[in-house]
Order: C-alpha cells, then sequence, then structure tokens
C-alpha cells in the first residue's frame, strides 16, 4: 500500500473512532500529524484524497469538516451477522464480554502509558456523563455514555487497529451494553450498582495516575463483575420461567389459613 493510501486508512479510522459527523470539524493538520504519527505533507495529501471521493470537504480558512459518514465498510459488514446473531439469542453477549476482554485489556494497559491531557479530559468527561445519566434514570443514555467511556479509552491506547475493532464491535453490539446495565440496575441489589460505579472510577484513575498494570486489573475485574453477575440474573430468571412451566396438578396446593387461636 502507497503511504497516502495508508494514512488515508489511518485518517478514516481515526474519524471513525471519533465518531465524528456529517458537517464536523477534524482537527487541525498539525494535531492529526502528531496523533496518526505522519508528517503533516502526508496528512495535507490524505485529506486532499478523502476531499476528492466527497468525504471530507476543506474550507479555506476554516478547517477540513466531515461530508459523507466514514466507515471501514469491510469491518462493519464482518460484524453485522454478530448483530443477527445476538438478538435471536441474548446468551451470545457472553462471546461479547469475552471479546471485549480480549480487546479492552490490551486498550486499558496502553491508555494507562500514552493517555495525552485530552484523551484524560475525555475520558473523564464520559465518565461524569455516565455518572449523570446513571443517577438521572436515563437507563439509554446511560448505556451510550457508558459505551463512549470505554471507547474514550481505547481511543487513548493509540493504536488504531485496535480502536477501529472496538469502535466498530460497540456500535454493533450497543445493545448488549444496554441489555447488561438494565439487568444489573433494575434486576439487581443496590449493592452491585455502586460496585459497577466504583469500577469504572477505578478504571479512570489508573489511566489517570498512568499505571498499565492497576488499568488492566481494574478491566479485567470489571468485566468479570459483569459477566458473574448477568450470569446469576440470567440462572434466575431461567429459574422462575421453569416454575411457570408446572402442570397445575403438580403445583403444591397452598396451606389453608388458621385462627391465630388454633
Amino acid at each position: 500500500m502507497r503511504l497516502a493510501d495508508h494514512v488515508v486508512e489511518k485518517l478514516l479510522a481515526l474519524v471513525q473512532a471519533r465518531g465524528l459527523q456529517p458537517g464536523q470539524r477534524l482537527p487541525a493538520e498539525r494535531q492529526l500529524a502528531e496523533e496518526l504519527g505522519v508528517s503533516r505533507t502526508s496528512v495535507r495529501e490524505a485529506i486532499q484524497k478523502l476531499t476528492s471521493q466527497g468525504v471530507l470537504s476543506a474550507r479555506r480558512g476554516d478547517g477540513t469538516y466531515l461530508q459523507s459518514r466514514a466507515t471501514a465498510e469491510w469491518l462493519q459488514e464482518g460484524m453485522q451477522p454478530l448483530a443477527g446473531l445476538i438478538d435471536a439469542d441474548p446468551h451470545y453477549r457472553y462471546d461479547v464480554l469475552e471479546a471485549r476482554q480480549a480487546l479492552e485489556s490490551s486498550a486499558a494497559w496502553l491508555a494507562a502509558q500514552r493517555a495525552t491531557a485530552q484523551d484524560k479530559a475525555r475520558i473523564q468527561h464520559c465518565f461524569e456523563v455516565m455518572l449523570d445519566h446513571q443517577q438521572n434514570g436515563h437507563a439509554e443514555l446511560a448505556a451510550r455514555a457508558d459505551a463512549q467511556f470505554h471507547l474514550a479509552i481505547a481511543e487513548a491506547s493509540h493504536n488504531l487497529v485496535l480502536v477501529q475493532v472496538t469502535h466498530s464491535l460497540f456500535t454493533t453490539v450497543l445493545s448488549t451494553v444496554a441489555r447488561n446495565r438494565h439487568d444489573m440496575f433494575h434486576l439487581s441489589a443496590p449493592v452491585t450498582v455502586q460496585a459497577l460505579t466504583e469500577q469504572h472510577q477505578a478504571l479512570m484513575q489508573a489511566i489517570l495516575d498512568g499505571d498499565p498494570q492497576r488499568a488492566r486489573q481494574c478491566i479485567d475485574e470489571h468485566l468479570e463483575h459483569v459477566r458473574v453477575t448477568i450470569q446469576r440474573l440470567d440462572e434466575d430468571r431461567a429459574r422462575q420461567e421453569r416454575s411457570t412451566r408446572l402442570p397445575p396438578d403438580l403445583v403444591p396446593p397452598l396451606l389453608p389459613e388458621t385462627s391465630p387461636h388454633t
């Protein structure tokens, strides 16, 4: 692959990872060059190529804007069957959790070493937004903020392949995050909910402190906590459903009420 094409791919991955929408402005060329690890000339050539393709729009004196949605289509297409499987059988969310553990453990480790001041501010902002929605009972918004929090950590790893794969996974399976949060927040004990919040905060603090070992440990403990909790809730729900399928003649009769004097 020519260098210009390689930079184009990296720039598209960065745009996708940031979740930029059509009409939003890209960072300045100097910042893009630093984040992509290439020269400003290479960034300028990539922008020109994407502008000619109608993906970007360069406005003289105002910057570069996203004109149409930029996605790694090959990756999104590869993820689509997964979305169908999860819709058909929610138990595939355990596979999602395993995949997340493999990806996010590395992302947290790298983020603790590479996160810039801007990365750390974004992680903190995502955490605060998630907490705000959570406290106000906005379940769907809290789930999206939860996903954004984890994506911000992946982005802070500055490994664009890892960022792109993580982003595509979350885009496809956001429903599993929402379902996990629904189960844990509405069907579980308050102490479990509090533990979830504390785990997010501990993970954030490890990255802010630049402690990769603790960051990896925090994400592993967090995802294991989620797995164990939803597994227990699934087992409880399945047990209750089985009890409703008992034939009427097998259901033990209620004992007759007795008066206080008998």
